[in-house]
């Protein structure tokens, strides 16, 4: 059984979190600039199984998409193009950062590095990929 890997998709920074091989565990992977994303991507399904990704979409409070989706969906499209054997689930990323800048906050991570958004976007990518797998869990 492959991974789940989970992308937090923005214009200028890319936050990805993946699951243990048996699907237990989400954890932090890294985040990368936004233009290296598909180097990254090919080089890590190179190296690790990965079965299915889970995009963060973005969706106002009346359930319509945000407007960061002029962005997600052709990087969907073009993750669809890429990897055609990967299943690709959209997953409503309402509050993950509020949520991950409360977890950094709860850590005990010092002030200078609660401002680093790469860590936010890493950390809002697994919050993404925990609620997705208790989703899959309880339906």
């Amino acid at each position: 059984m492959g991974r789940i890997m989970s992308i937090d998709y923005g214009k200028k920074r890319v936050g990805v979190a993946v699951t243990d091989p048996q699907r237990i565990i989400a954890q932090g992977l890294t985040t990368v600039p936004a233009h290296t994303v598909w180097d990254f991507l090919q080089k890590y399904l190179a190296e690790e199984e990965v079965d299915e990704f889970v995009v963060g979409y973005p969706r106002q409070m009346n359930n319509k998409p945000s407007e960061a989706i002029r962005w997600i969906n052709p990087f969907v499209k073009k993750l669809n193009k890429l990897f055609p054997s990967k299943k690709i689930s959209l997953y409503d990323e309402r509050f993950t950062s509020v949520m991950a800048h409360q977890a950094i906050l709860a850590g005990g991570v010092k002030k200078e590095k609660r401002k680093d958004k790469a860590l936010v976007d890493k950390v809002s990518a697994t919050i993404i990929l925990q609620s997705y797998m208790e989703q899959v869990k309880n339906n």
